[in-house]
């Protein structure tokens, strides 16, 4: 059994697919924070059977993963990752349903999650200029997408954030949108 370790700041982050989970993690990790990113379970899965990241194969295995070890499953395969990190702030990207929430919550008493939240307009052009091999090439497949990550329960996630950041602005200041969040975070006990 996994215990909680009350030194340790651990925030998950959720959002659609584009809304700037990565632009989180970046600020995250400029400020000493150890980043888990649960999406890396689907694609290092990929990887294990031999399959292409494309957004079709990596929906397929999500679910598939989901659908044979629980709700909660890549919630729990990321849970030794953050066991071993050794900094004391943590962060975990890519929060999907409302079972991963509990799982962390479950584990680690100061967890925390914060939504980020963009349009789909402006999600689409982020995530069509990205050019991630398993980024919606089409705005069909950026809609199958995101039906995916509803039917998964990400919304329910979302709408039970702790902390919302809306990212329609710039760079600069979402970033400081962030940072705010995790000074007010890291200030909790």
């Amino acid at each position: 059994m996994i215990h909680a370790k009350k030194a340790r700041k651990i925030i998950g982050i959720t959002g659609m697919p584009g809304a700037g989970k990565s632009l989180f993690v970046k600020t995250a990790q400029e400020k000493g924070y150890a980043v888990i990113i649960m999406g890396d379970e689907i694609r290092e899965e990929a990887r294990r059977r031999g399959i292409e990241p494309t957004p079709e194969n990596m929906g397929r295995i999500m679910l598939e993963l989901r659908e044979k070890e629980g709700a909660a499953a890549i919630a729990k395969r990321c849970l030794s990752k953050i066991e071993k990190a050794e900094q004391n702030m943590i962060l975990i990207e890519g929060i999907r349903s409302l079972e991963e929430v509990e799982t962390f919550k479950k584990f680690f008493k100061n967890f925390r999650l914060i939504a980020i939240h963009a349009s789909p307009e402006t999600r689409f052009k982020r995530l069509f200029h990205r050019e991630r091999s398993d980024d919606p090439k089409n705005l069909e497949v950026f809609n199958e997408r995101d039906m995916r990550e509803l039917d998964v329960g990400i919304g329910k996630a979302i709408s039970l954030a702790d902390y919302m950041v809306i990212n329609e602005g710039t760079i600069r200041e979402t970033e400081e949108k962030i940072r705010k969040i995790l000074e007010e975070i890291e200030r909790d006990d």
